[in-house]
């Protein structure tokens, strides 16, 4: 298969959970967002220099080439790991940028300011990671194994049980629990399989299983 048979199969597929289409890179940290978003999820690959309808438009410069490697090297903390490979077609250099998913989890795209923000891919979009799923990343790299149940928790519970599909908040308010004590309960009782999580594209909500 050459370049532009490759490049027409992957872009047929579309935008996706684990691809991502860049007309042109700008702006290291726009690039960093979804680096984070893969490695935090399943991985993924960025097609650079091509539009989100699916047309070449090519990578026109060393600049883009820095900006890349700027997202990752620089702009994602911890570093991620990314691999690089060049196709050429209709006299146009697509550059496709591979993201693992990450060993080490939050990784964070760090903006200008100094403000670090974690993100997830959900389908084809790179959504901020709900507080509750750093949590959770934190007590895998700890290896925190123990599940506590107190009154606390199982307060917890049964406020899910008759209200279920709430959001954090919510859940801290009727619960009566402080939102970092609601944060930490809920990331074990996912981790457990006990409790899941999805997203209404607006707000991450959480149930009982």
């Amino acid at each position: 298969m050459d370049d532009k048979q490759y490049l027409l199969e992957l872009i047929g597929q579309g935008e996706h959970q684990q691809q991502d289409f860049k007309y042109k890179i700008q702006d290291a940290y726009k690039l960093a967002i979804s680096v984070s978003a893969f490695a935090n999820t399943s991985g993924g690959r960025l097609l650079i220099g091509v539009r989100d309808d699916g047309e070449l438009s090519g990578v026109h410069s060393e600049e883009e080439i820095y900006m890349m490697h700027k997202a990752a090297y620089e702009c994602c903390r911890p570093e991620s790991e990314i691999s690089f490979k060049t196709c050429h077609a209709e006299g146009h250099t697509i550059v496709i940028a591979t993201v693992p998913p990450a060993v080490h989890k939050p990784v964070c795209a760090l903006a200008p300011d100094g403000s670090e923000t974690a993100y997830i891919r959900i389908k084809d979009e790179n959504v901020v990671a709900s507080p509750v799923l750093i949590e959770m990343w934190k007590q895998e790299q700890r290896e925190e194994n123990i599940m506590p149940y107190t009154d606390t928790e199982s307060r917890l519970m049964e406020m899910m049980r008759l209200n279920p599909h709430e959001p954090l908040h919510v859940i801290s308010k009727i619960a009566h629990i402080k939102r970092f004590l609601v944060t930490k309960i809920l990331a074990r009782l996912i981790r457990y399989r006990v409790a899941y999580w999805e997203y209404d594209g607006e707000d991450f909500l959480f149930s009982l299983r």
